[in-house]
């Protein structure tokens, strides 16, 4: 029996709860960080060339571009729960098996890496996004 078949039902939907909430945040932040960040920061290193044939070949990049408040402001959403259920997670207690309370609190660890990472890399895009713009230009 592996690790993952020795978990009951309800502890799997919890680590289910607990991974995947900090995962979408963290793809959610990168969109941010593609949509609003790099763009910036090629055309301040002088890049245009390399921006126009970066928006060719992902066209999509410019629908981000053109609702990133909506972008932001779901990525700032998930990032909020996300940090929630980190704040909730913290006080459980993790499984009395030795296995499982080692996948526990890596995953903790893990989890936290991840969301703050996350928060990081939407900063970084909102930096770009709504500030620079009237710092630089």
């Amino acid at each position: 029996m592996t690790l993952l078949e020795s978990i009951k039902p309800v502890q799997m939907t919890k680590l289910y709860k607990g991974t995947i909430l900090p995962f979408v945040s963290l793809f959610t932040s990168f969109g941010t960080l593609v949509c609003c960040a790099l763009p910036a920061l090629l055309v301040t290193l002088g890049l245009g060339a390399t921006l126009a044939g970066l928006v060719a070949t992902a066209p999509w990049l410019v629908a981000l571009s053109k609702y990133k408040i909506w972008t932001f402001s779901i990525a700032g959403l998930l990032l909020l729960l996300s940090g929630y259920a980190q704040h909730k997670s913290k006080k459980l207690p993790c499984p009395a098996d030795p296995k499982q309370a080692k996948l526990c609190t890596r995953l903790r660890k893990v989890n936290l890496w991840i969301y703050w990472s996350s928060v990081a890399i939407y900063l970084t895009g909102f930096f770009f996004a709504f500030i620079a713009v009237h710092i630089f230009y």
